[in-house]
């Protein structure tokens, strides 16, 4: 009887553990195959056919050589890709093959800018806990690409049909791309249309470490917006590239979020606010007394700030008094980071010489000249007779702008699918820009027509509206300091932006006053 029972327990307890353990296939199956919920902005644009937002895909004329490239970023930054792709010549325009023919490969491509100014910066909504919203504004961004529609002006209630949609798409912007891609790629597969998304980061990490020998050793500085710092997207793709492709060397990476360049290069006025002399209360910068990015006043000489024309703003007319410090100038903000960046490097545990840093935001591109003084200073600064940072430096830094690898990336795509444009004209390319739709009551602006800091970060994913219009570039919505900046750093760019608004017959209604040029 005993046996019996032994035996009895032994059959319960095998039926149970096979129990659990059909139980726990279940869960496993469960788990490799989880139901992804369709975000709201997706069913506008696949399902809902009489929202703003919707595209047939359906009659999508997909493949299409004869259609536009599209280019987007956050801001206006990634006018820096563009005029990569602009000037890239890395083939030979007759039988595509490798090696330049001094005429630019892209020249017979029409291409489509946005800037979705209105939005930006995108590097603030990680930190704000607000990445779904960010998700949802570059799920809109491909929406207008992809789409026909735009408005000609802020004010219009009717919107226009006329604008062709893409047949490759290029995300100009780090930040949108590190959280992003993902979302964008599957959202491509939801629309059951073939077109190709390029981001800059695989681009960008590859062209640092090409700067590298093998089996070389030294430091990479990643100079990116908060956000794409925190999304580690650099350092996780650097480092999975770097074995990829077999290098050897002890190869570091430091991270330097370049909180207000991006901001000061688009002349945000939490940020930057040429009106002002003095210290503000609505400033959002670095600052004596912030937690996370604080002005070291024992590196003031160091940073060695452009004091003059309210670059600076101090409340106190002796410097060394200043209780309260703003940066009121996007050099001054380089300033800021690449010293914090150095700083960082000499105080790390056994580093390794920096010998790189990729510009992991396309606004960044602006200001390499500045970049590099900074670099040449701080090579060359003694204290006590002593160089602070010649051990921690290479005297030439490698200063990496992605754009160039994200050029050859989309040639070598639009080669092999065969869509280059046999009678495209470059001239034909157009842009647009993001501003805040005055015309929706749930919209809130400030007295500079901009989206308040805490109604901009304060939407909520989901809530389907349009919060802004894209318009065409005007001196209505750029101003002429960042038309300048244009002029000097992307000068054939900027002879496109004039060509857009000056003969193209979207931009025909606009007031000769407004025009760029």
């Amino acid at each position: 009887m005993k046996h019996f029972k032994s035996q009895y327990l032994w059959v319960l307890l095998v039926i149970f553990a096979m129990s659990c353990k059909d139980n726990a296939k279940k869960d496993i199956v469960k788990n490799e195959n989880p139901v992804k919920k369709e975000r709201a902005i997706e069913s506008a644009i696949l399902e809902n056919d009489t929202s703003f937002y919707h595209v047939d895909f359906k009659t999508y004329p997909q493949m299409d050589k004869s259609l536009p490239i599209g280019v987007f970023d956050s801001g206006t930054g990634g006018l820096t890709v563009l005029d990569a792709l602009v000037h890239f010549d890395g083939h030979n325009n007759k039988n595509n093959e490798k090696g330049g023919d001094a005429i630019p490969d892209f020249i017979s491509e029409k291409f489509i800018y946005l800037a979705d100014q209105a939005n930006m910066p995108y590097g603030n909504y990680s930190s704000e806990n607000k990445t779904d919203l960010l998700v949802e504004h570059i799920l809109k961004d491909m929406q207008f690409l992809l789409s026909d529609k735009y408005y000609r002006e802020a004010s219009d209630i009717q919107f226009q049909k006329d604008k062709q949609p893409v047949k490759s798409i290029v995300i100009a912007c780090n930040t949108a791309t590190a959280y992003g891609s993902e979302f964008i790629n599957e959202f491509i597969d939801k629309t059951g249309i073939e077109l190709k998304v390029i981001g800059v980061i695989d681009a960008g990490a590859r062209g640092t470490l090409s700067t590298f020998k093998k089996d070389e050793n030294g430091a990479i500085g990643v100079m990116a917006t908060v956000g794409t710092i925190s999304s580690k997207g650099y350092e996780n793709t650097l480092l999975r590239v770097k074995d990829e492709l077999g290098y050897t060397g002890n190869i570091q990476i430091f991270n330097q979020g370049g909180h207000g360049i991006a901001e000061a290069v688009d002349e945000e006025p939490d940020f930057v606010n040429k009106k002002y002399k003095k210290p503000r209360d609505d400033y959002r910068g670095p600052s004596l007394n912030d937690p996370n990015f604080a002005i070291d006043k024992t590196l003031m000489d160091i940073y060695n700030f452009d004091f003059d024309h309210g670059k600076m703003l101090c409340d106190n007319k002796d410097v060394d008094d200043c209780q309260v410090l703003q940066i009121n100038d996007s050099g001054n903000y380089v300033r800021y980071h690449v010293v914090s960046l150095l700083e960082q490097i000499r105080k790390a545990k056994n580093p390794q010489p920096l010998k790189a840093i990729v510009l992991g935001c396309t606004h960044y591109p602006y200001l390499t000249k500045e970049i590099n003084e900074v670099l040449d200073e701080l090579y060359n600064y003694k204290k006590d007779g002593k160089y602070i940072y010649r051990d921690y430096m290479v005297e030439k830094v490698a200063i990496v702008d992605p754009a160039v690898n994200v050029a050859e990336e989309l040639y070598v795509y639009m080669k092999e699918k065969n869509l280059f444009n046999p009678a495209g004209n470059i001239k034909d390319s157009e842009f647009f820009i993001s501003v805040p739709n005055s015309t929706n009551a749930n919209v809130k602006l400030d007295d500079n027509g901009r989206f308040p800091y805490s109604y901009k970060y304060g939407r909520n994913e989901g809530e389907i509206q349009e919060y802004v219009k894209m318009v065409p570039f005007s001196k209505n919505n750029i101003s002429e300091e960042t038309l300048d900046r244009f002029k000097t750093s992307i000068p054939q760019t900027y002879k496109l932006i004039e060509e857009f608004t000056r003969s193209n017959p979207k931009t025909k209604y606009l007031d000769e006053s407004v025009r760029i040029k």
